[in-house]
């Protein structure tokens, strides 16, 4: 396992996050990863970190907050908390989030209470989570097992056995194994997804429609300008990183004035622990006008209302069902692992993926119809036999994706 997590680690520091030397990193993380931790923060100070900062979080802890503490208490962000993330961004930083969800463990808490903390925290640290959704410098989401997770996607196995299945599975999706070299592997697949980026970009649509048998129907405007991103991307700095670990997707902006029609999950939402499955959203004019969930109908409707624009959608995400994660055909709860093994799109704040939009203040990315809110919460809606067009400025229809895989 050692060699494993070695190998493992330098992947996500290297071709990851891509650590350079004299940077800060800030490692964000469960207390219960604190030996996989140890070994990130030994290889960064080894790829020349200045200074490695770790914060340690758990949603199980976050729950006690929840359950014990009044609105008014969890609204409260001290100032000193808000001095500490600003800063971070006096230093040349770089940032690394190590996911390990816990689906369903906030079921016994009050939605409202989650979201007016996060309300709050948003706005008090608004500054500091701009840093990654601009791409100012370099950021990292990943993942690591536990075995509260590894049972609710393996729940028929023991503890250990489950815990060894997940992490096989991260490991696989993250082109890790003993005998192969997964630096060089994504250096490939990096390729391959600015491949299709500049295919679709060269296309410059003005829309793209989707539609499958689930009663998916819904055209998504584009701003003006955009650019479609992902795998290996330079920040504003400069420097390339991956930005997901594992990552099969091809996104951009969408014109948050611009979506209309019907859109139906294909995956759980585990969002904040909470899970939203079997819903739909119906847009208009950009905005979500009607919905329903069988599944955390709540939670759905605190989530649209979090914000005056947590209604619009930020992001649109193409990825081939034939993909590495997609073919595992398992269910990991995990925004990360699931967003990937499906076309998605995200409610709330949207990438500014427009000419210098990393450098644009929240009042002129308005004005360019990219979405500004406190969330960026991704759901998954792409099927088997999904069919999406992207439209052209002079109204011509190319095909896209047909049953369920990019074509272009």
């Amino acid at each position: 396992m050692k060699q494993i997590d070695n190998k493992y680690a330098k992947l996500l520091i290297t071709t990851g996050v891509n650590v350079q030397k004299g940077q800060t990193l800030v490692i964000n993380a469960d207390p219960i990863h604190h030996e996989f931790v140890n070994i990130l923060v030994e290889e960064a100070y080894k790829t020349g970190a200045k200074e490695v900062i770790v914060e340690y979080a758990s949603e199980s802890l976050a729950r006690l907050h929840y359950l014990y503490k009044d609105i008014e208490d969890l609204t409260n962000v001290p100032q000193w908390t808000i001095d500490k993330y600003d800063d971070y961004l006096t230093k040349d930083l770089c940032k690394l989030a190590l996911r390990s969800p816990n689906p369903g463990v906030m079921d016994d808490v009050d939605s409202k209470k989650i979201t007016a903390a996060t309300q709050a925290r948003g706005k008090a640290l608004e500054r500091y989570s701009q840093y990654s959704m601009n791409s100012l410098g370099q950021w990292l989401v990943a993942a690591y097992p536990t075995i509260a997770w590894a049972k609710k996607v393996f729940p028929e196995l023991g503890e250990q056995e489950a815990y060894d299945k997940l992490y096989e599975y991260i490991l696989y999706a993250c082109r890790v194994s003993e005998d192969n070299d997964p630096e060089a592997l994504w250096e490939a697949h990096n390729i391959q997804l600015a491949k299709q980026n500049k295919a679709l970009n060269d296309y410059d649509f003005k829309a793209v429609h989707f539609k499958n048998s689930k009663g998916t129907d819904i055209t998504v405007g584009l701003v003006e300008g955009h650019i479609w991103s992902g795998g290996n991307e330079p920040g504003e700095n400069g420097v390339k990183f991956n930005a997901n670990i594992p990552t099969e997707e091809t996104f951009t902006t969408p014109d948050r004035m611009n979506v209309n029609g019907i859109v139906y999950n294909t995956l759980p939402l585990n969002n904040n622990g909470r899970l939203i499955d079997k819903f739909w959203l119906k847009f208009k004019d950009g905005e979500v006008v009607e919905f329903d969930a069988e599944v955390g109908k709540e939670a759905l409707s605190e989530l649209l209302n979090t914000d005056e624009n947590s209604k619009r959608i930020g992001e649109i995400a193409l990825i081939s069902d034939d993909s590495p994660i997609s073919n595992l055909n398992t269910l990991f709860y995990n925004t990360l692992f699931d967003e990937n093994a499906s076309c998605h799109m995200a409610l709330g704040r949207g990438y500014p993926l427009i000419p210098n939009g990393g450098k644009m203040t929240k009042e002129e990315l308005l004005e360019r119809n990219v979405n500004q809110s406190l969330i960026h919460v991704d759901f998954m809606f792409g099927s088997s036999d999904m069919h999406a067009d992207g439209i052209t400025k002079d109204g011509k229809n190319v095909a896209i994706i047909r049953d369920g895989n990019i074509i272009l």
